[in-house]
């Protein structure tokens, strides 16, 4: 196999600038959600590297629990439909919750978990996610806590994948394969 036909990830945010923007927002949850006991709920299986970060940068009580959703595949275009794989085991009426997500491109799962959990009455809803494609997203509300906000490029590493690879990737790195164009 040549090497034109693999794969090209090229550095797009570096290690030092996830860790220092992980520690911003939990300095800002910390003070958002001070006597709150707020769930984080984790969507799989991307959010949880930056989710492990998150936590261990948080200093107020707090719970952790996870949704598994498939809108993907193994396909860097979504296929329009959003499956639950793995429901909650915790008890989210009348409680604070904060998703945590790596990355919100169209807006579709996001979309779908807002109203899986308003319908459960929490006490208060808010999103957390690593990455924002900003000129993707067709939301009708704000996410309240983003990491960066980055151009409409296919991303990998820091636990998002193509394909379950480059999960394991320590900073987020563009995908490019031998079809694409340099953008």
């Amino acid at each position: 196999m040549s090497d034109k036909s693999q794969p090209k990830l090229k550095e797009y945010i570096s290690e030092k600038k996830i860790s220092g923007r992980i520690n911003k927002l939990a300095k800002k949850l910390n003070k958002d959600y001070k006597d709150k006991n707020p769930i984080f709920i984790g969507i799989l299986n991307g959010s949880f590297i930056f989710l492990a970060d998150l936590i261990r940068e948080i200093n107020i009580d707090c719970e952790i629990d996870f949704l598994k959703l498939s809108s993907y595949g193994d396909e860097k275009i979504s296929s329009g439909n959003v499956t639950l794989l793995k429901d909650l085991n915790c008890e989210i009426e009348n409680r604070h919750i904060i998703i945590v997500e790596d990355i919100v491109d169209s807006g579709l799962s996001v979309n779908f978990i807002k109203k899986l959990i308003e319908d459960h009455n929490p006490a208060s809803l808010r999103f957390a996610t690593l990455l924002f494609k900003k000129d993707m997203s067709k939301l009708t509300f704000k996410i309240d806590y983003i990491g960066f906000k980055i151009d409409n490029k296919f991303v990998v590493g820091y636990g998002l994948d193509f394909a379950q690879k480059y999960r394991n990737l320590k900073a987020i790195k563009v995908l490019k394969t031998k079809n694409q164009t340099e953008n």
